[in-house]
């Protein structure tokens, strides 16, 4: 089966004064109809920047996608101008992005109705009467009360959650087959976290789109996703099914997340143990492997030889290390 996202080798870049900042340096990630995918790393590993660059809306200049292919239902999206007809379809129409950020995604002078109205006026042809009609049901179908009476609210007259709710009811409002979720829950309690993500789990699945889930948490992912993408300095390290990620992680760096979370299977006596070191600058990678100066098994293949690719060590299940290619006794490679 064709995947309906696929992005190979994709590169983005932003230049600034103080040099360049290879901020996505080679991803390559696939979604498939129906699917819920997790895109795991650390703040400023390239997780939202990758997102920008599917949809075509990193700000230039600063921002430049230099390499790689955004290919949906087989047509390369770089293709396309970022301002042209066939971007503006997509964006919005078909690929859908919930942003991170609910305080200041909505737009403060439009009311809720005007906001919904507009993508759906744009994309659907619908006449004003109809598009109001449709807001009101996808504010009660995201759980907002009186829709009826809230459609010509501000965003300032809503809560958090509320806004979050309103942002998932744009991403859904032109049955996109693909919606984006940026760190969705971001600044939100852990009991609005827990409704908003039943309820894009619940959207995905009746009306059978696919998410990308975007996150830094582990608990989020585990609980939602079917398959995983971990990304460090701009890079996939380590891919596969949620099961294989979370029972067998194959990378150090995903090994360290995972030392991270608390787990209620685990003794009481457990000490969550943080991942030592920062983060490489993006303006100054090494060719070796960015991990390296925090891996715990780090090696001296490790210091001499460029950053690996990543190889099969299961089926389905990827990751860019040195462990994963020592050979068997029998010469086979693991995994």
């Amino acid at each position: 089966m064709a995947a309906l996202l696929e992005v190979k080798d994709l590169r983005t870049q932003f230049n600034t004064d103080a040099g360049i900042v290879k901020a996505v340096d080679g991803v390559s990630y696939q979604v498939n109809e129906n699917e819920i995918v997790g895109i795991v790393g650390e703040s400023g590993c390239g997780k939202s920047v990758t997102q920008l660059s599917v949809m075509q809306l990193i700000p230039s200049p600063p921002g430049k996608i230099v390499g790689g292919e955004i290919l949906f239902e087989g047509k390369d999206l770089l293709q396309y101008s970022a301002n042209g007809p066939e971007m503006r379809d997509i964006r919005g129409g078909k690929i859908s992005i919930i942003f991170q950020e609910p305080m200041t995604s909505l737009n403060p002078t439009m009311t809720v109705n005007n906001q919904l109205s507009e993508i759906m006026r744009l994309h659907l042809k619908l006449g004003r009467n109809e598009a109001r009609k449709r807001t009101v049901e996808l504010l009660r179908m995201v759980g907002i009360p009186a829709p009826e009476s809230r459609v010509d609210d501000y965003p300032y007259q809503f809560s958090g959650g509320m806004r979050q709710r309103v942002m998932i009811a744009i991403g859904l409002a032109c049955n996109p087959k693909i919606i984006i979720a940026d760190e969705p829950t971001t600044a939100l309690d852990v009991t609005t976290q827990a409704v908003l993500l039943e309820l894009m789990k619940d959207m995905v699945e009746k009306f059978s789109t696919s998410l990308v889930l975007v996150t830094h948490n582990l608990g989020i992912v585990a609980r939602y996703a079917h398959r995983i993408y971990v990304m460090y300095a701009g890079r996939v390290v380590e891919s596969g099914t949620t099961k294989d990620i979370f029972s067998e992680p194959r990378h150090p760096y995903t090994e360290g997340l995972l030392k991270c979370v608390p787990r209620l299977d685990a003794p009481r006596d457990r000490k969550l143990a943080p991942i030592q070191g920062m983060p490489p600058n993006l303006m100054d990678l090494p060719e070796t492997c960015a991990f390296m100066p925090r891996c715990p098994h780090r090696s001296e293949r490790c210091e001499k030889e460029p950053w690996p690719k990543p190889v099969t060590v299961g089926q389905g299940h990827e990751a860019a290390c040195f462990l994963n290619m020592e050979e068997k006794p029998d010469g086979s490679q693991p995994g």
